[in-house]
């Protein structure tokens, strides 16, 4: 089989998933299962994949399948108990004292607040908990997820306090074909793994700065009155001032003190800097910007959680004790993500793992006290006690989660095992190199030269096929080292590109799109949400591109 037909088969279950979601409008539920079933016939016919790969692969999927929903219903939960203790109107209320500037919300709330948690957590946390925020703060639903995934891009590369390339790049990487080059150039893998953090601060720091501004004039036009670009450009002063005290520290930090604390640093710093400002009037527009009134929303707009007028009833505790469990998380998330503290060691030594599944080379494993949702839940119990709420308010919270876990457990348990199948897919009779491998080496074949203006299409194709910036990095770092070096580009800066790129991906990662779209009740919608997300991703990726290719034509 041609290296031309492989990549076509490849590619074929992204297009029928991209037609059916996007272009024909079908729901999730209707369409992965339809792509899951695509994807094991051409692994097995094409690919001649083992019936029982196809099976083990897909325990696998249904493996991260449970981590995934686990952190969905933590940050579900914590938006109900929140919503019944009467912390969420003292929540909504605070933000609305800085400013009831719908813009100035996104800029701290989303940007800052959302790149923070992305720093802490990862993998799709940030729109687990700024969606269903954004929601219960008066923002549609529809509006609430596009948002939540458009920050789910600069922060990401160095999320998880590092993830991605500590454990991606490096993973991907780490090998003796990679080492005996190094070694040639003298230089040692950390300090290698340094360059590349330094480069992709630099590409997020060039192309991030104007995603507050982007997210803006998505809301505006897209969730306005007035369906208007020029609404959202008119809070450019204040949505740049918020791009640049996010990523300046940002950059430092990745320049001074590596992969681990760049997302982290620069938000804590960019919240600082921010909420003093909006709260002083600092290049805040005089005339605020709202949505149109709820009853003008169309249907499409709204999901099944409704935050009713009833829920936002002022409560008697300060703001302080209110957004006290969004603080825990964030605290916990960072205290049991720092290496060198113990909590990390011992949150990992509980695992539930099935090794060698059926007797093959595939393994799956999860670290549940590790995962973020029993860090929400943990918060939740917290919370119950701290706002002093009654046990049958918590028993409501919990029904009205487990509800909403529902929809999404089905489009999940497809989904992920659709990704899986596709990695896996380089386990086979045939000897033929997996489904994402053999895309990326026929454009790298049919690209040459201007390779580096692609490179960021790669990692994003990986993220959206993987819903994850790590695993993109860990299946095509070793990649794109091998391009760079073929093609005698700067591999530092490719592999960048990738890192950078499979960032950008997460916007349009299909399971993160319906991961957030549940927690405020959206299910059915995530072709809506691509649509519109994939305009960013666009942005992201070109413009990424085209610095990376003036990179090593001109510098």
């Amino acid at each position: 089989m041609t290296l031309t037909i492989q990549a076509f088969l490849a590619v074929l279950p992204i297009l029928v998933a991209a037609v059916l979601l996007v272009g024909w409008r079908w729901s999730a539920k209707r369409t992965m299962p339809l792509v899951y079933i695509i994807t094991i016939i051409i692994a097995v016919l094409a690919w001649d994949m083992s019936v029982r790969d196809v099976t083990t692969s897909t325990i696998q999927g249904l493996f991260i399948t449970f981590d995934i929903l686990f952190i969905i219903f933590g940050a579900i939960l914590l938006l109900n108990t929140l919503k019944y203790s009467g912390a969420i109107s003292v929540i909504r209320n605070g933000f609305l004292d800085i400013s009831p500037d719908r813009r100035v919300q996104v800029v701290i709330i989303v940007w800052l607040f959302g790149a923070f948690i992305e720093g802490a957590a990862g993998f799709g946390t940030p729109a687990a908990i700024t969606a269903p925020l954004l929601l219960a703060l008066g923002f549609p639903a529809l509006g609430a997820v596009m948002l939540g995934m458009m920050v789910q891009s600069t922060p990401v590369t160095f999320g998880a306090v590092g993830t991605p390339i500590l454990v991606g790049v490096t993973g991907g990487l780490a090998g003796p074909q990679v080492d005996a080059q190094l070694t040639e150039l003298g230089i040692t893998f950390p300090d290698y793994i340094q360059l590349v953090t330094v480069r992709a601060a630099w590409l997020h720091a060039l192309v991030g700065t104007i995603m507050p501004l982007f997210m803006c004039v998505m809301m505006t036009r897209f969730f306005g009155k007035n369906k208007s670009w020029k609404e959202g450009l008119a809070i450019f002063p204040f949505a740049l001032f918020g791009g640049l005290a996010f990523t300046l520290p940002y950059l430092l930090t990745g320049m001074l003190l590596g992969p681990e604390f760049p997302s982290l640093l620069g938000a804590l710093i960019g919240l600082a800097i921010v909420t003093s400002a909006a709260r002083a009037g600092f290049l805040v527009p005089k005339q605020p910007w709202d949505f149109p009134p709820e009853t003008e929303w169309p249907k499409h707009w709204m999901g099944k959680l409704k935050i009713r007028p009833e829920d936002l009833k002022a409560g008697k505790m300060s703001l302080s004790t209110a957004w006290l469990p969004y603080l825990l998380v964030a605290a916990l998330l960072v205290l049991s993500r720092l290496p060198q503290l113990p909590f990390k060691e011992l949150l990992t030594s509980a695992k539930i793992q099935w090794g060698e599944i059926l007797g093959s080379s595939i393994s799956a494993s999860s670290t549940p006290l590790y995962l973020p949702g029993t860090i929400l839940i943990v918060v939740v119990l917290i919370t119950y006690f701290l706002h002093q709420m009654r046990g049958h308010a918590l028993r409501a919270a919990v029904f009205e989660s487990g509800q909403l876990i529902l929809g999404a457990g089905f489009v999940l348990i497809f989904t992920i095992p659709m990704v899986r199948v596709y990695i896996n897919s380089g386990i086979n009779e045939s000897g033929m190199m997996s489904m994402p491998i053999a895309m990326a080496e026929w454009v790298a074949q049919n690209v040459g030269a201007v390779w580096p203006f692609f490179a960021p299409s790669i990692g994003a194709l990986g993220a959206f096929i993987a819903g994850s910036n790590t695993v993109s990095n860990l299946m095509f770092s070793l990649f794109q080292f091998g391009v760079a070096t073929s093609l005698a580009l700067p591999s530092a800066l490719i592999v960048a590109l990738q890192a950078v790129g499979a960032a950008a991906g997460n916007m349009i990662a299909i399971h993160n799109v319906v991961a957030a779209s549940a927690t405020v009740g959206l299910l059915g919608q995530e072709g809506n949400v691509l649509r519109k997300t994939i305009f960013p991703t666009a942005y992201y990726v070109a413009l990424v591109g085209l610095l990376g290719w003036l990179a090593v034509n001109f510098l």
